[in-house]
This record gives structure tokens, sequence and C-alpha cells, in this order.
């Protein structure tokens, strides 16, 4: 899973959209938030989606500018308006979700330039919100299809309300190297295919049946455990910084685009779980999915070094 490229080319694939917090809204969606955390750890971070042509869309292409984040691929809908949700926060900033259906992602295209970008990603991210619609998961569908047999190929399941199946989740898992869920989606995942056991078994029984690579499983403020082949990690968490949560949203995002790159520049599963780890701690300290993030973070993946347990 090593690439020694300078910045290679780490793609989000699906929904965008606005988080609609209670202290504003944020710029959301789980492939553009991934996307935003790997340019900020040094990689060339690009967002496929769609937006309206409408000012929430306008103001989102202004967004990715500021950010610093390839939206060349961010596509123009100009019959459907840009994606919405309503962001909830209960206890510890945990957020909940009302998600706006027939918006603009739901209806991402496939065109010639995502073929000409599939064949130079060196890692792309999806999830099962973004192929809620026919439209956007044949689209995705092409997109892994036209991908380099090299790619890594990332699977942060993201289930949401309804906006699954065990189908689709099924078809996923066949394509994908890494599978990125959490402590509530997987006794969910292995009851849809019937897998048995606790934690760490049905996390191995779930790799022996799919052609995973990996597993990452994070557990909230407990920490995560990364399963790979013959190598495995469990790390507890950090404290958040400076003791309060803001909110939770965007953290297993950044998580995810951590453990990417880790595996993209082949640092051992014990490191690269200490800085995903410390990294969704700080984005929990911060409001919204796409804090700043402090250049210490990037250098951790630019050097090794010992980052804590």
């Amino acid at each position: 899973m090593s690439n020694e490229k300078a910045r290679p080319v780490i793609v989000g694939v699906g929904e965008i959209l606005w988080d609609l917090l209670p202290h504003g809204k944020q710029l959301g969606g789980a492939p553009a938030n991934f996307a935003y955390h790997a340019a900020a750890l040094g990689a060339a971070g690009t967002v496929v989606s769609r937006v309206g042509k409408d000012d929430s869309g306008g103001e989102i292409l202004a967004r990715l500018d500021l950010l610093g984040l390839d939206r060349q691929h961010v596509s123009l809908d100009p019959l459907h308006p840009t994606g919405t949700v309503e962001v909830r926060l209960g206890p510890g900033g945990v957020p909940d979700y009302v998600i706006h259906t027939g918006v603009a992602w739901d209806f991402l295209s496939f065109t010639p330039e995502l073929s000409e970008l599939a064949s130079q990603a060196d890692a792309v991210c999806f999830g099962t919100l973004g192929q809620r619609s026919p439209t956007s998961r044949r689209t995705i569908e092409k997109f892994l299809a036209a991908l380099r047999p090299e790619c890594l190929r990332v699977f942060d399941i993201n289930l949401r309300q309804n906006y699954y199946d065990r189908a689709l989740v099924h078809k996923m898992l066949m394509q994908s190297d890494v599978l990125k869920l959490n402590d509530a989606e997987l006794p969910v995942v292995a009851g849809m295919f019937g897998i048995l056991g606790q934690e760490s078994e049905a996390v191995r029984n779930l790799m022996s049946r799919y052609p995973l690579k990996l597993v990452a499983l994070t557990h909230g403020p407990a920490g995560a455990r990364l399963q790979g082949i013959g190598e495995s990690s469990s790390h507890p968490g950090f404290p958040v910084v400076g003791a309060e949560t803001a909110d939770t949203v965007g953290a297993g995002d950044a998580f995810t685009a951590a453990v990417t790159l880790g595996l993209l520049r082949g640092m051992p599963l014990q490191q690269i779980n200490a800085i995903a780890n410390r990294l969704a701690s700080y984005v929990c300290s911060q409001h919204g999915a796409a804090p700043p993030i402090p250049a210490e973070f990037r250098e951790m993946f630019s050097v090794k070094q010992n980052v804590g347990d």
C-alpha cells in the first residue's frame, strides 16, 4: 500500500452539502470532509460531487477555493438545489442528521473528465449515502471501475437513516481495500451478512469473507482498532484538546484521511492509529468538519516519528 509520490492524488466522491449546525452552517459531506483533511495532511485532495446553480452552491465553490481544494470536478446542477443537512447535537456534541433529498449531489453524472481523474487517483474514498439515488450510484460505480488496480479503495460506510441496503454494502465491500466503520455500524453490517462473534472476531470474519486489506473500527472518544492482514493496532484515543468537545462533526472523516495517507506512505499501523486518533481529537475541539489544521499534522506524514501510543 505504499506510494512515494510527494503529493498523492486522493479523491473523495459523493455528497457535498451545508451542515446546518446550531451555531451556523458549515461545509459538510463525508467525501468533501475527507478530501479537505487529506489535503491538509499534504495530499492533493480532490472533491467529486455536484451543487445546485444557486447561491448556496456558489458559496460551496467559494469555500472550496478558500480551503485550497481542487473543485474542478464539482459540477453545477441547474435543476436541483444544493444539498443541506440539519445537524442536531446531542450529549457530548454527537450529531444527529436530517438529510434532505432530491438535491444536486443525487444527480452526479459520469464524464470523460471523471474517467481521467480516476486514472490518476492514488486513493479514493466513497460511502453509501452518496449512492442513495440511481444516478449517483451508477456514477460512483463507473468511477470505481475506471481506477487503476493499484489505487487504494476506501469504503467509509457512513450508514445514514435508510439510505443503504445489503446489496449495495456487499457490492462495495467486494471492491474495497479498506473498510472504515464505527462501533455502532459494525453490528449492523455483521447482522446483514450473518457474521458471528464479538467485535474482534466479527472483524476477522468480515475480512475473511471480503478482499479487505484493512478494517478501521472507531470507538468515538475510546479510540480505534486497525486490523490488517498479519498486523493490528489498538489505540485508546486522546483527550480532546482543551478538555471540551465543540462537536464531533468531521472527526471520523479526518481519521479516515489520516489512515489513508498513512497507508500510502507505508507507515506502521500503530503509528497511523496514533496520528489518526490525535487528529480526530483535535477536530472534536473545533467547530465544524473542516477547521484549520495545525502544520504539525502534515509534518507527521513527512518524517517518521513517534507520536505516542
